[in-house]
């Protein structure tokens, strides 16, 4: 009869203790600790960007990448470091936190960008030039904060740590700024931009 020793004993439980620490399925990653955040469905809060061809979004809108509507279904069906994974009205995606990591926990950037209510509501008792100009993911004289925020997403907090600071930063790319100025209502008085950036981000009617 052939008896275990300790050692062996050892050696079984460690290896069993590694085995289950390495089992982390979407939704419960132990290493990063976010059983406790909660998988949230609603509505994208505004127009979002991702990376052509790819499934990443994250606080960038750059304009040159494709547009994903506000007001789209989506629901998180589970976590890793900095990021949700989205079911994003049938497609899967990832939602990364990659710029306001220091002021924001993952839980508040992800319910910042999935509302519970479908910002379309809101939408339609904009004027109609505003509406326009949102659908189209783009800024506009007289747009309040709440409206450029559907339309062109939150400016970046690094760039912009007051929202109720005068002006915004934005940007269109890695290289071209616009800048938002607010009036004392809280409206855009004046959008401060070279030429070509203002073509590809400022909403003109033709009506």
């Amino acid at each position: 009869m052939k008896f275990v020793k300790h050692k062996d004993i050892v050696i079984l439980i460690l290896w069993c203790i590694m085995i289950v620490s390495c089992k982390s399925p979407i939704g419960k990653i132990g290493a990063h600790n976010h059983d406790a955040v909660p998988l949230i469905s609603g509505y994208t809060c505004c127009n979002l960007r991702h990376e052509g061809g790819d499934d990443w979004i994250n606080e960038l809108n750059y304009v040159s990448e494709p547009m994903i509507l506000f007001g789209t279904p989506v629901s998180v069906i589970g976590y890793e470091k900095n990021l949700a994974h989205i079911n994003l009205n049938g497609k899967l995606m990832r939602l990364g936190q990659d710029y306001t990591r220091e002021e924001l926990t993952l839980e508040q950037y992800v319910k910042r960008v999935i509302v519970p209510e479908d910002p379309g509501k809101k939408l339609v008792t904009y004027p109609r030039k505003i509406q326009d100009a949102i659908i189209l993911g783009k800024v506009m004289n007289g747009m309040t904060k709440e409206q450029v925020i559907m339309s062109v997403g939150y400016p970046l907090t690094q760039e912009n740590p007051d929202m109720n600071a005068p002006m915004w930063r934005m940007w269109i790319d890695s290289f071209k700024e616009y800048q938002l100025m607010w009036d004392k209502n809280g409206k855009v008085k004046a959008i401060i931009a070279d030429p070509v950036t203002k073509s590809l981000i400022v909403y003109k009617p033709n009506y």
